[in-house]
């Protein structure tokens, strides 16, 4: 049995989907609210802020995969989040259990550097030293050799469904609702971008690759680099009308988090919108050369029959 940890957010529907489809029809879902995605998995509703529920959560279960997520508020993080990575450590080992964690670039430097496998950990924000801890929580476990686990890293996510990401918020839900898009802060640099699909695929990819473990690896992402100037061009080409927007400059953000959470929130993301935010994948391509990566221009094709522009 293979067990999703957070199983209904985009990322956990796409995974069952896909584990389903090439792995196994043995999936167990597991979330506070527990939902099926597939006709044939079990659910488990569990609090895996819980130890014992994470324990009950996993047992049984070959691979785990920790693809929970919470909302974008820093309390919550720094109240909950370690411990859910302790819990979830726990019942892996306890169980006997593969752990495949899927991370994000949170903890790396905001800069130009080129973003790889050994960059170091360099967090700007509280949010970022959250996910420093827990993914050196996690490197500790397996460099003792006390869990059989692999980490899977993503960069910034746009894609279909309930993807959220600062690209879905200010791009295509603008698209869809009519409304003028934004932009952070500039216009005109390099952006990685990963499509959640292929996030998910080759998560289940790398968790059913036995070699692959004890590893850090990068998910693949479109090596068409694109900024933000080219990337709205695209999508106006594919949705057949030319989309406005507007580049809004830190000082709107930092007013804005005086009046409102989210942008107060968004605040310590912002640094990577004023460099370049390049992911090297080639780790990933050079294993996996068979993997198919989704190019922009499908992904915006897919969303747009998803949601077409108002007006």
């Amino acid at each position: 049995m293979q067990t999703i940890l957070g199983a209904n957010g985009q990322i956990g529907e796409e995974l069952a989907r896909e584990l389903k489809r090439n792995y196994t029809s043995d999936i167990r879902i597991v979330s506070r609210n527990a939902k099926k995605v597939n006709d044939t998995d079990t659910i488990f509703s569990a609090d895996l802020s819980d130890r014992k529920k994470a324990v009950e959560a996993v047992k049984g279960s070959e691979i785990a995969y920790f693809t929970l997520g919470l909302p974008m508020d820093t309390e919550l993080w720094e109240k909950q989040f370690l411990n859910i990575m302790k819990n979830v450590i726990e019942a892996c080992k306890i169980n006997s259990t593969k752990l495949v964690f899927f991370d994000n670039t949170y903890m790396y430097p905001q800069s130009n550097e080129v973003l790889t496998e050994e960059t170091r950990f360099d967090p700007v924000g509280r949010k970022g030293r959250v996910r420093k801890q827990m993914t050196e929580m996690l490197l500790k476990e397996m460099e003792a050799g006390t869990i059989e686990a692999v980490i899977c890293r993503a960069p910034e996510f746009y894609g279909p469904g309930k993807t959220q990401s600062i690209t879905n918020s200010f791009i295509f839900s603008a698209i869809k609702e009519g409304k003028k898009l934004k932009v952070p802060l500039r216009d005109d640099k390099l952006r990685s971008l990963i499509w959640t699909p292929d996030a998910s695929r080759a998560t289940a990819l790398i968790g059913n690759t036995p070699d692959a473990y004890g590893q850090t690896w990068h998910l693949p992402v479109d090596d068409h680099q694109l900024n933000y100037k080219e990337f709205i061009a695209l999508a106006s080409q594919m949705y057949g009308r030319e989309f406005r927007y507007s580049v809004i400059p830190k000082i709107a953000f930092t007013i804005g988090s005086l009046f409102n959470k989210n942008a107060k929130e968004l605040l310590e993301l912002l640094p990577r919108y004023q460099y370049d935010n390049l992911f090297d994948d080639s780790k990933f391509r050079k294993r996996f050369p068979g993997f198919t990566v989704t190019p922009y221009r499908q992904g915006i094709e897919q969303i747009k029959k998803e949601q077409p522009a108002e007006g």
